[in-house]
């Protein structure tokens, strides 16, 4: 009896096209000479219904849910994780047995994977076809479990992807402490399921007591916290101690220290630093792209480049409550239930802000976010 054959996959792929540009010069011509709005051209422009999408057969690919899963030749492809990216071109990639590809992304990869900026990101697992001793090409990409994103241009930006944890760093002083993009990252790790931890750098610089009330309270709402100094080495022995054994992403803007912490958790990895403007008080991008990092310890680590805005991405303002765990006793008793706690009567959030129950800095952050302020 013959075979049944497979359906045909049809998806929507968008061609790797830009818009064509409209003549835009009109306006500029007739001031110039208003008697030339009778020489202008009139012309109707055709092209193709869906010229910039349309439907393609997919071959050798099932559809997974909403995911179209692309098939591979097991006895050829290798698995690996992608360790740095860099446009579609270069991503390197480490196979099982520690061999290290430097590889291009198969073209239909990049197509079925337009909802996002990159298609391949750091931390990706995938599987490769080696073309010699050295380099290769991506062939599927593997579902993604503890992401880091952010919203660019209205598109999603994975920054890494499959972390179990992410350190956010901020500096005491040198550029100041920010505790509201801290929020923000806050609410993104929990949007990607990533455990949080706060770091607070450069204590050296500062009198500790002045952060305790602070860190205390993300103490309080489930994340961990560490105070440390690259110069004094305080801190930094906790510091590698939650880091072992854990897939650990280093977010925070530009100039914080998250360079020099890895420096000093692991001396041989000897990674670029940088200092920080007197007069802007912002650091300068000395990482350039994400890169996953071994440690001896057992683990590995993700170095990013500097965030100074870390817009939100995929979270509707009516679910940041959610993010914000001292929010959830008093959300019950706000006499609506559509309540924002911004002005509305009777809000128990806003009478927990004011009776000191919940931080007003945290508070703030909320609205800055629930009203679509950049932080």
């Amino acid at each position: 009896m013959a075979k049944k054959p497979k359906p045909q996959l049809r998806a929507n792929l968008l061609k790797n096209r830009s818009t064509r540009q409209r003549k835009n010069d009109f306006t500029r011509d007739v001031e110039v000479d208003a008697d030339r709005v009778f020489e202008l051209k009139s012309s109707e422009r055709v092209r193709g219904r869906n010229e910039m999408s349309r439907k393609r057969t997919i071959s050798g690919a099932t559809l997974d849910g909403n995911r179209i899963v692309l098939e591979i030749d097991p006895e050829k492809a290798l698995y690996g994780r992608v360790l740095s990216s860099v446009g579609s071109t270069q991503c390197t990639v480490q196979v099982e047995d520690g061999r290290r590809f430097m590889c291009s992304v198969r073209r239909i990869v990049r197509t079925v994977a337009r909802e996002t900026r990159n298609a391949v990101v750091a931390g990706d697992k995938v599987w490769i076809t080696a073309s010699d001793e050295t380099t290769g090409v991506i062939e599927r990409v593997e579902p993604r479990e503890g992401v880091l994103s952010r919203g660019h241009q209205n598109r999603e930006h994975i920054l890494v992807a499959n972390v179990s944890q992410m350190l956010i760093v901020g500096s005491a002083a040198q550029p100041n402490l920010k505790p509201a993009l801290i929020d923000r990252f806050l609410v993104s790790a929990g949007k990607g399921g990533v455990h949080p931890i706060v770091c607070v750098n450069k204590i050296d610089l500062v009198d500790p007591v002045e952060l305790v009330s602070l860190l205390g309270w993300y103490s309080q709402i489930g994340c961990d916290v560490v105070m440390t100094s690259v110069t004094t080495g305080y801190g930094v022995d906790r510091l590698r101690q939650l880091l072992k054994n854990e897939q650990t992403v280093f977010a925070g803007q530009s100039g914080v220290g998250k360079s020099s912490l890895l420096n000093a958790v692991q001396p041989g990895l000897s990674l670029q630093t940088g200092q920080v403007s007197e007069v802007t008080q912002k650091g300068k991008h000395t990482t350039r792209y994400t890169q996953l990092l071994p440690l001896i310890e057992g683990g590995w680590v993700v170095d990013t480049p500097g965030i100074r805005q870390m817009e939100l991405w995929d979270v509707r303002p009516e679910e940041i409550e959610g993010y914000f765990v001292e929010f959830r006793p008093f959300v019950a008793l706000c006499r609506f239930p559509s309540c924002r706690h911004y002005r509305e009567e009777d809000c128990a959030v806003i009478r927990a802000v004011q009776m000191d129950l919940i931080p007003r800095v945290r508070y703030e952050s909320y609205l800055r976010m629930m009203l679509g302020d950049d932080a």
